[in-house]
């Protein structure tokens, strides 16, 4: 038996394979739909290797110093986190005022670990990224790992000090990450923005949990390197099997997946499980496998790179505006930033503050004192005292739940077209029907022919904010519209929109959907909505134009595949039409002018009615 602890390498592999996941769902989200996977990898590593560690203190002294414990927890994960919100905070406080809206909150809930819980109360989505371009929303992570980091050693040394046996204790950490994936399956509801399940510590501690329970079960220090063939190849393809599984996952379960929520993230943190097990085992070949050169580069930056990518993607493509235009060029600047800055955290902060003897703090901090002025240390620490200075001013004077005068006149209008959107579902399907005027013709471009067919149709339109903005014209084209749209709408939530009109009876023969502003689509969204729809409607689908986001390609391509599916299905080519028309559209390239208004509505109409 080994007491002494083992660095293993192939952990660095497992984490390389986890961030990569990670960034690459944010680079390509219809592509890699499942790259947030990543994360509970990340946290069944943690769940093991912190208890792993723990229960070999206590195989050794009887007892565990929890102090200590949290001391190099600290040690570990709060410096680069420090780094990262200054530096985050400055450049927003010189660069993008925009996101200085919260930024006290956003720092103080990420410093004292309950951001996952901020966000929540605060309602910000972690799926829509068009409305809330946070470079903070992946610190919700840190806050749930900490938590538990928290928890997870009080509970041990209880079980401890109360004489629980090995398999009794591996039995509670394992029933405890059943109800915690239980309670995840309770508190999803199809059709709602999961985000309060998604970021919820209980609900998603269950991968914590399961590594918790596997070190108790498959202690490092415990396991032979000597073992039979039969064995070895076992868990060799056990190993495999969790690891394809796991890579499967990436590219197939969406974060808007139903399953995932009813025990598909609880499976993959299970494949999690099998993975560490496996590659933990020194009987095992997986250690091996997974251990080289560029895994152990990118595993030991790992922590830097996930604090840094997000950030850099939301200030980059903020910066770039049209990140369509040339999107790989694009990707891999950001991931050559990513790359430099997570490089730049780990050796100017991450190394040296582990290795760091805080006990000689007050001794080098007099010893600087007595430096001359102009001496390298000091003047190295003028920068990074303007840098802290611009992040304090900035987190400090930045306001709490403020909204500007754009901000203020952009809701109200949303209100009150909230309201006349609504005001179209107490129709009858009866609205007197007007003469056919030349201006109203005009205005569209429509014939007269046209526009009275138009007064005549009764017509129901799903969308979300690019649509919301319309009603009123909309309606002075088709005055017997049922127009359900709203700001953030996502293509998730349209089965239960289209059931809700269907039990109302305004559900129309003709359907408008133009969804897919605020994220991509996935295929069971859509095979629901059209279930929902039925096959004797007709249904028109708008494509989008939003340039801003890297989804627009991946939305009008699924689209156009859709409307080539479905015989009910005829796709309005939006994004060939607005890309001419640059003056349409308001400063977020996006959302319409009034001018833009009309031309939307001319261009549906003159589709709808050809």
């Amino acid at each position: 038996m080994n007491t002494k602890h083992r660095y293993i390498t192939g952990f660095d592999g497992i984490r390389t394979i986890a961030v990569l996941g990670v960034i690459f769902y944010h680079l390509f989200p219809n592509t890699i739909k499942g790259g947030y996977l990543g994360v509970p990898v990340f946290f069944v590593i943690s769940g093991y290797l912190i208890v792993d560690l723990l229960r070999q203190e206590w195989e050794s002294n009887q007892k565990i110093h929890l102090k200590a414990f949290y001391f190099r927890r600290i040690k570990r994960l709060y410096p680069a986190l420090i780094g990262l919100l200054v530096l985050c905070a400055s450049y927003i406080t010189l660069f993008q005022r925009n996101l200085l809206n919260n930024l006290r909150g956003v720092v103080f809930s990420s410093l004292l670990y309950f951001n996952n819980y901020w966000q929540i109360d605060n309602k910000l989505s972690y799926f829509d990224r068009f409305h809330n371009p946070d470079p903070f929303t992946h610190l919700w992570s840190l806050s749930v790992e900490a938590q538990n980091y928290l928890v997870l050693p009080i509970l041990l040394v209880l079980f401890y000090k109360l004489g629980r046996k090995k398999d009794r204790v591996a039995g509670i950490f394992l029933l405890g990450s059943l109800a915690s994936a239980i309670w995840m399956a309770i508190q999803f509801k199809p059709g709602v923005d999961p985000t309060a399940v998604y970021d919820g510590t209980f609900s998603r501690s269950f991968s914590m949990w399961l590594g918790a329970s596997l070190a108790i079960f498959w202690p490092s220090n415990h396991l032979r390197a000597s073992i039979s063939k039969k064995a070895e190849k076992t868990l060799n393809r056990a190993g495999w099997l969790a690891l394809l599984a796991i890579i499967l996952s990436f590219f197939t379960l969406s974060a808007q997946s139903n399953f995932l929520y009813y025990g598909g993230m609880y499976i993959v943190s299970l494949f999690a499980a099998i993975l560490v097990a496996v590659t933990a085992h020194p009987g095992a070949d997986f250690n091996r496998y997974l251990s080289n050169p560029i895994f152990n580069y990118i595993g030991k930056r790992s922590y830097g790179i996930y604090l840094y990518q997000f950030p850099i993607m939301i200030f980059y493509e903020s910066a770039v505006k049209n990140i369509n235009h040339r999107l790989w060029l694009h990707t891999l600047i950001e991931i050559a930033l990513i790359l430099v800055m997570s490089e730049l955290s780990y050796r100017l902060i991450e190394a040296p503050c582990r290795r760091y003897d805080y006990s000689q703090l007050p001794v080098r901090f007099k010893q600087w004192v007595k430096l001359p002025a102009y001496a390298w240390k000091k003047m190295v620490c003028v920068p990074l005292a303007i840098v802290f200075a611009v992040a304090l001013f900035g987190i400090f004077t930045a306001p709490a739940n403020q909204k500007n005068d754009a901000q203020k006149a952009f809701e109200a209008n949303i209100a009150k077209n909230k309201k006349a959107a609504d005001a179209t579902k107490n129709t009858d399907g009866s609205t007197e029907v007007m003469h056919a005027t030349n201006e109203i013709a005009d205005k569209y471009h429509l014939t007269d022919t046209q526009l009275l067919k138009a007064q005549q149709m009764n017509i129901t339109m799903i969308g979300d904010s690019v649509m919301l903005g319309t009603v009123e014209e909309m309606k002075e084209v088709f005055p017997n519209v049922v127009l359900d749209a709203d700001i953030g709408r996502q293509l998730y939530s349209a089965k239960k929109t289209i059931n809700e009109l269907k039990k109302k009876k305004l559900l129309a023969d003709t359907i408008v959907i133009g969804l897919g502003t605020n994220g991509v689509y996935t295929e069971e969204d859509f095979q629901n909505m059209m279930k929902a729809i039925g096959s004797k409607r007709k249904v028109y689908l708008i494509n989008v134009y939003v340039p801003t986001q890297r989804w627009q390609g991946d939305v009008n391509r699924f689209l156009e595949s859709m409307a080539q599916k479905y015989k009910n299905i005829t796709l309005i080519d939006w994004y060939d039409e607005a890309k001419e028309h640059e003056d349409w559209f308001e400063e977020d390239e996006t959302h319409l002018k009034d001018n833009g208004q009309v031309g939307y509505v001319a261009f549906i109409a003159q589709n709808v009615l050809k």
